[in-house]
């Protein structure tokens, strides 16, 4: 039996017939619906029961479902949606196109992995089963070059369903007025923008405009709003976000920002006196608390006197920390932020490295690109320094030399430590770097700290130039980590110290923390 292909018509069934019955009673409206939806998914059943499509058929289909599923999402970016629900939705076609697009590349880009196999010797390392393993949970065929069939038409079922089921929601958005600004999801470049959190973004907007229903807080009668996540996941990045959007600027009169890693007496001071000015005509206020630190008891205990005494109905509080203690402050449920998953990592990661270029003409550096993000298990930082130096070295040799570099320091990291270097640098934790070209002269990134390019000289060396090239600075030095193109706008500064390595570190799993930094300190 021929192959039907139904994405030609599947995704616009609903939508014409409710268009084609607004003239119509309501009940025959939702028997068209219901009908037309029978319809599309017993025939859907029937052809994937007694057909066998060839896997360029549905590798073709899939990508053009992929293209249809990215339209109605950008779509979606410029509109100011408030329902929970479509918000809800929109996040589950999200995570369904990056699962989509996921197994499309591994699809095209596996047959490379048996080529570069060959030509590098590679080997199955002890960190392969960390939670960005590509190759996880996919089944390959004895020929271990290529995608199962099933794998492809599981996930391309699974976009036309999520299609079909927001097929309503498409009309929707259309009711839904427009940003005042294109939103940064439209930018050619996805390190333009807040990747991955629109759902988030809209949740905390909603929190800052609604009032919320009467919980009890031991900060008095504001508002209270706890986000919570590891470090470097964005929690800054999304409430600058937010602080940036037009309805919340309109909301509240003033916006106060605090980062600190303990509150002070004196800052306290000094702000309350400033609160009390600002609040004297009774307006609205919003005060956003970056907590790095451990929320003290007494410091505790001072906030919420300042809370009660300077704030009036309608101010909101967002308090960010790694820490979960901050739920307790909270009228509101939590928001908890957590890494992108691997499937939505690895589509950041090659649309920044390859920017205008398409990933299918290179499937050689895009199978290298797979392979260079498994490795950076998860970390934005780390996506955007490597990114940065594989567009300005645009060579296959080289992004080879670089996967066998990364590969071998890892390794070697695990062995030694016993955990990855980005999970080590995300905690600030000193942490050993090694360079590339010079084995015997590595570094140490003693502490790391973010400014604004405005406040402060930024540092003219970066970490590429270091871990990467030729640059052999002495002595403790300080690098530029990343410079980041969204708000907040934050230069991520380390401060490293190269020593030639002379020191052996024996593995101790529950003391390598202190060996590191015996090591980083030594003189």
């Amino acid at each position: 039996m021929e192959y039907i292909d139904q994405d030609v018509w599947l995704p616009y069934a609903i939508p014409l017939l409710t268009a084609h019955s607004a003239k119509v009673p309501q009940m025959e409206i939702i028997l068209s619906v219901v009908l037309g939806e029978l319809v599309t998914r017993s025939m859907s059943l029937f052809s994937r029961r007694y057909s066998n499509p060839p896997a360029a058929t549905v590798e073709d289909s899939l990508e053009r479902i992929l293209l249809r599923a990215q339209v109605i999402i950008d779509e979606a970016a410029g509109r100011q949606i408030t329902n929970q629900g479509m918000l809800r939705q929109l996040s589950m076609l999200r995570d369904a196109m990056y699962r989509g697009s996921y197994v499309l590349d591994i699809f095209r880009y596996c047959p490379h992995q048996e080529d570069e196999a060959k030509e590098n010797q590679v080997v199955t390392h002890p960190w392969a089963l960390s939670k960005f393993n590509f190759a996880k949970r996919l089944r390959l065929p004895s020929n271990g070059n290529i995608q199962t069939l099933q794998d492809l038409e599981g996930v391309l079922d699974s976009l036309r369903n999520m299609i079909l089921d927001v097929s309503e929601l498409v009309i929707l958005l259309t009711t839904y007025p427009r940003l005042h600004r294109q939103p940064y999801i439209m930018h050619l470049l996805l390190e333009k923008c807040m990747f991955g959190r629109q759902m988030e973004i809209e949740l905390v907007i909603n929190f800052l405009l609604h009032t919320q229903a009467c919980s009890g807080s031991i900060l008095g009668r504001c508002d209270v709003l706890p986000i919570v996540g590891p470090g470097r996941v964005g929690k800054s990045t999304l409430v600058a976000h937010v602080c940036d959007d037009e309805r919340v600027r309109r909301h509240f009169s003033q916006i106060v920002f605090w980062r600190h890693d303990n509150f002070r007496d004196k800052e306290i001071t000094t702000s309350r006196d400033g609160w009390v000015a600002r609040n004297e005509h009774n307006t609205r206020l919003l005060v956003v608390v970056e907590l790095v630190g451990d929320l003290q008891e007494d410091l505790l205990d001072r906030l919420c006197s300042l809370s009660r005494r300077c704030t009036t109905t309608g101010s909101k509080i967002i308090i960010t920390s790694r820490s979960d203690k901050i739920r307790k402050l909270g009228t509101a449920q939590a928001l908890t932020l957590k890494h992108l998953p691997k499937e939505a990592y690895w589509y950041y990661f090659k649309a920044i490295t390859f920017g205008g270029t398409n990933p299918d003409m290179h499937p050689k550096l895009a199978h290298l690109a797979m392979e260079i993000a498994r490795v950076h298990n998860g970390s934005i930082f780390a996506a955007n320094i490597t990114a940065c130096l594989l567009r300005a070295n645009f060579d296959i040799l080289y992004w080879r030399k670089v996967l066998a570099f990364l590969r071998r320091y890892v390794e070697k990291h695990f062995s030694t430590f016993g955990e990855h270097p980005c999970d080590m640098l995300e905690g600030n934790i000193p942490t050993y770097i090694q360079r590339m070209d010079r084995s015997t002269e590595d570094f140490f990134v003693l502490e790391q700290y973010q400014i604004c390019p405005s406040q402060e000289d930024v540092p003219k060396i970066t970490i590429q130039d270091v871990m990467y090239g030729g640059v052999k600075p002495h002595g403790t030095f300080e690098v530029l980590a990343w410079k980041s193109l969204i708000p907040p706008y934050h230069c991520y500064i380390y401060t490293c110290k190269i020593r030639e390595l002379q020191t052996r570190v024996i593995k101790t799993k529950p003391r390598f923390r202190k060996a590191v930094k015996s090591i980083a300190y030594a003189r």
